[in-house]
């Protein structure tokens, strides 16, 4: 049987330098969406809304994927690692002990459309070195299914006997990033353990699940057997995110998630006394 246990709207927000964004958070309850911390959209047409970009800034505790649709965003970090992500490209970064980075814009205008993942550590690895990862879109598996079109990024996607390795694996969050296109209205079923966090995110189009139709932006945490149907009304867009949840606890102040206040102060002072990296 698949139920929804709650669900979580995507509210207009800004980050960076200004950009406009829709972000998904549980307001004061992490446990929701265990071991995901936070999910922000960008979507425009209009370089005024993106552009700022966001300059350098610090992390640790977490990991971040970040995904583009459409549009181009340069990395760069202070391990020395710059990429780009294309359209249809990722980028998978491990902050671990410490990093500063900027992912900046390369266009002024045209369509931008992208998200980005909070991804968060257990406690045990939230000191390990830094890491990085440039995704260009052909190392990201496409599975076409009948009319509908599903882009592995991380975990195994499972329809029927058919199954599918992202590039994005080997975490203890044993984290299944999926982004599925439907296009027409015929039912998809999926396999997935049922002891992950299930979240659906619904960014585009309108969606049949757990016997409820889902219009606008947002995301739902399910509870399921092992198995769910997602149904289009006429055509959905959505991203697929499951993992094996902590059940620890998390402290976040800004760009820093730890375990207690205590290290999230450590943190702070280590950033502010130029230690955050001294290690990477």
């Amino acid at each position: 049987m698949t139920r929804i246990l709650h669900r979580i709207p995507a509210r207009p927000a800004s980050d960076g330098a200004g950009v406009k964004i829709k972000r998904v958070v549980p307001m004061g309850d992490y446990s929701v969406m265990d071991p995901f911390l936070m999910l922000d959209e960008i979507r425009s047409e209009s370089g005024s809304d993106y552009v700022a970009g966001f300059p350098a800034h610090p992390h640790r505790g977490f990991e971040t994927v970040t995904y583009m649709r459409r549009g181009q965003l340069e990395h760069q970090d202070h391990m020395g690692n710059k990429g780009v992500i294309r359209d249809g490209g990722a980028q998978w970064m491990t902050a671990g002990s410490g990093v500063i980075h900027s992912e900046m814009p390369l266009q002024k205008d045209g369509a931008f459309h992208g998200f980005q993942l909070w991804l968060n550590l257990p406690a045990d690895e939230k000191m390990r070195p830094a890491e990085y990862h440039n995704l260009e879109p052909q190392d990201i598996p496409l599975v076409e299914h009948g009319n509908h079109r599903i882009h592995v990024l991380g975990g195994v996607f499972q329809v029927g006997a058919d199954k599918v390795t992202g590039p994005i694996r080997d975490r203890t969050t044993e984290p299944q990033l999926w982004d599925l296109e439907l296009n027409d209205h015929r039912p998809l079923t999926l396999q997935l353990d049922p002891a992950l966090t299930t979240l659906i995110f619904l960014y585009e189009g309108s969606l049949k699940l757990a016997e409820e139709e889902l219009q606008g932006v947002q995301m739902v945490r399910l509870q399921h057997d092992g198995s769910f149907t997602l149904e289009a009304i006429n055509e959905a867009r959505i991203l697929l995110l499951a993992g094996r949840p902590l059940r620890e606890p998390v402290f976040q102040y800004g760009p820093f998630v730890m375990n207690t206040r205590e290290q999230i102060e450590e943190a702070i002072q280590d950033y502010q006394q130029g230690r955050l990296t001294a290690s990477t």
